[in-house]
């Protein structure tokens, strides 16, 4: 099988400018946008995109018919390399406790909790540029070793275990800015509006194998 990057539109996240950043980077694979859940199968790589509150974005993931065995069967079963986007990588976690608790897709044990920095002169959200620090990964190939890229967000992973999270970025405390396991990452920040580096990571991501 060819490659192909579906990127799933459960309703959810500026669709478009995620789709524009994967074509920009492809090389020629398609990037196709899907609501259906047998288009996984197809799939080289799946990209889940999200803005907005943890409860409602897994509210209309789950809304899709077949979407989230499909998600099973092609990332856990299959290993399929997985990227989930701002609140698509806060969905990976165990539960959200944004405006209630809120159970997740529990892929990588956490959860997303109300960011509280030390400082009180911090605005919520942390929205605007900020630097990351990561691990060596693949996603991270090329990158300035303090890179900046693009956040908007209120709420944070927090992840059970340390080795799970990728890249850290500073905001009154360290907070998550990717994690991931396996064949399956996530970003907090928006690599679609973080120029140059998102393009980088995005493509990263698009280069990993099965």
């Amino acid at each position: 099988m060819g490659k192909k990057i579906v990127i799933i539109d459960y309703g959810s996240g500026n669709l478009r400018s995620a789709a524009k950043a994967f074509e920009a980077v492809s090389d020629g694979v398609p990037v196709i946008v899907s609501s259906t859940a047998e288009d996984l199968d197809d799939a080289s790589h799946i990209v889940l995109p999200g803005q907005g509150a943890f409860g409602d974005c897994m509210a209309g993931l789950t809304a899709l018919p077949g979407m989230v065995a499909a998600l099973e069967k092609n990332v856990r079963k299959q290993g399929k390399p997985f990227f989930g986007i701002c609140v698509g990588m806060q969905l990976l976690a165990d539960k959200g406790l944004e405006h209630g608790a809120h159970k997740g897709l529990g892929w990588i044990s956490g959860e997303v909790v109300r960011m509280t920095p030390t400082d009180p002169a911090l605005k919520i959200p942390h929205m605007g540029w900020n630097n990351i620090k990561a691990k060596p990964h693949p996603l991270f190939a090329g990158l300035a070793p303090d890179e900046h890229v693009y956040f908007v967000h209120s709420y944070h992973f927090a992840a059970k275990n340390a080795a799970h999270v990728l890249a850290w970025s500073e905001y009154g405390g360290n907070i998550a800015a990717a994690v991931g396991k396996d064949n399956i990452m996530g970003v907090q920040f928006h690599p679609e509006k973080s120029q140059a580096a998102g393009l980088t990571i995005i493509k990263n991501f698009i280069q990993l194998k099965a």
